[in-house]
């Protein structure tokens, strides 16, 4: 983690749960609280607030969360809770909480700094109360960048000057780590409204950020020593939608790629409705964009697809991956599952297993139906059994263990690229263009090479696999850290 340079006696630690679109959200905290003057440190032992960007998402995500606040409360510094899981609850949370000093909203991160002063000072804050954030946007997408709202992560400039061109001004972000992997966010919200789903209640309606932003915070990253971005969202494939632009990110891709010193550029949050063949051959042919496809399927029954207010079918969703794999034949591609739906019966669940045996997906995360507060599913009346739920979970993550298993061992023998994390205890790691950060497994690098650094972009066989992770040798070095 970065440390200040002026400390002041003002410590703050800032603890980030959740997706990446939260990690950029700390950064730009980060950004804001070191300007106003506090010292970061890297965990809460000997800090004077510890600020926990939490998740709402999902019944865990919010235990996480609320375990954080437990034990940073226990360290005896000031805590205050802010992200998605504040931002949801507001009040409640703070009344269910009082271990927490402060709980608060998108809308106080402008001013994160003195309110954390206030809360060290002893001050009552308001916590935050709750609202739904569509409703703060118009409902035209092309209005809504002239409204007065707060979106988390969009790197506005510090302190914001209308007279300097956005691609010159300084970008309001301070990395917390060092390594050569940084997320950068295309957008905030999102327009779609599946009925098992709460995001957009509290995230909003979607905003994209112009090209100009996203490229200059790129160029800022790399010279950061980023060597690969992913670019994520609640919805990347609406991208440009609100800019007048549906194919802004098949434009917006080739010129990430050619930024000086970026190897990879990586595009998560793929909705496979709104995935057009042009952008599935900007994906698959680009030079430097990784041929990854991170695809949100939920399920591939039509009938549930249909109940959950979404689109698609089991033949749909593999027409989609041979598309892709007609081009780029090696594709990753990795998907998340909801088993269990109200409403979902056997017939359903024969048909997601058929669709995942025939997918060849690298990665498949499954998630055991549960109901969300303020979503249209949790008020459906044919609910599946927990017992019932529970069984087809086991069933489903066994199944999905096993074709991600022989999916990595379907890449014996094949050439990837390896981009180098971590070099440690004789141990080299990194991660092929198929694996992004922390969900889909990794490559070992089975021997080193001259003048080997973490951040170079390897060439490697494999020779090997344990899990989804790879085993491979290294062939060559086709792009070294600090090559001019």
């Amino acid at each position: 983690m970065s440390v200040t340079d002026h400390p002041t006696g003002r410590r703050v630690a800032l603890l980030t749960l959740g997706c990446a679109r939260n990690e950029v959200d700390s950064e730009e905290l980060a950004a804001r609280l070191h300007a106003d003057g506090w010292d970061l440190v890297p965990d809460g032992d000997g800090a004077d607030v510890i600020v926990v960007n939490t998740c709402g998402f999902v019944e865990k995500a919010k235990r996480d969360s609320i375990d954080t606040l437990l034990a940073a409360h226990d360290s005896g510094a000031k805590v205050v809770a802010t992200g998605c899981m504040a931002e949801r609850y507001g009040t409640e949370l703070a009344e269910s909480l009082p271990e927490a000093d402060a709980v608060l909203g998108f809308d106080h991160y402008p001013q994160i700094g003195q309110r954390l002063s206030e809360v060290l000072a002893g001050d009552t804050i308001a916590s935050h109360a709750p609202r739904d954030r569509r409703t703060l946007l118009p409902l035209t997408p092309v209005e809504r960048r002239a409204a007065p709202v707060t979106l988390p992560g969009h790197g506005a400039a510090l302190p914001l000057d209308d007279a300097t061109p956005k691609h010159l001004r300084t970008v309001l972000r301070r990395r917390l780590d060092s390594g050569p992997v940084a997320s950068l966010k295309l957008a905030s919200g999102c327009d779609r409204r599946c009925a098992f789903c709460a995001i957009p209640s509290f995230r909003g309606a979607f905003v994209s950020r112009t090209p100009e932003e996203i490229l200059a915070e790129a160029e800022w990253l790399a010279a950061d020593g980023v060597r690969e971005i992913v670019l994520v969202s609640e919805n990347s494939t609406s991208y440009g939608k609100d800019l007048g632009d549906p194919r802004a990110l098949e434009k917006l891709l080739p010129q990430l790629a050619a930024t000086r010193g970026i190897v990879r550029v990586r595009v998560s949050y793929l909705q496979p409705a709104e995935t057009r063949p042009g952008l599935v051959e900007t994906i698959a042919t680009t030079d430097k964009v990784a041929p990854y496809f991170d695809l949100s399927f939920q399920h591939s029954s039509e009938a549930v697809l249909r109940r959950m207010r979404r689109f698609g079918s089991t033949d749909r969703f593999l027409d989609l991956l041979k598309s892709a794999r007609a081009l780029a034949p090696e594709a990753g591609a990795r998907s998340n599952f909801i088993v269990g739906f109200p409403g979902e019966s056997r017939a359903d669940v024969a048909e997601l297993e058929r669709f995942l045996t025939e997918a060849r997906l690298d990665a498949i995360g499954v998630f055991d139906y549960s109901d969300e507060d303020g979503t249209e599913a949790a008020g459906f009346t044919d609910k599946v059994s927990p017992a019932t739920v529970k069984r087809r979970y086991n069933r489903i993550s066994m199944l999905a263990e096993e074709l991600c298993n022989q999916r990595a061992t379907d890449r014996l023998g094949t050439e990837v690229e390896v981009l180098v994390e971590s070099i440690g205890d004789g141990v080299i790691e990194g991660r092929g263009a198929h694996q992004a950060p922390e969900v889909d497994g990794s490559t070992t690098l089975s021997a080193s090479l001259p003048g080997l650094a973490v951040g170079d972009l390897v060439r490697a066989k494999v020779t090997g696999t344990d899990g989804v992770d790879l085993v491979a040798a290294p062939m060559e070095i086709i792009d070294a850290v600090g090559r001019p």
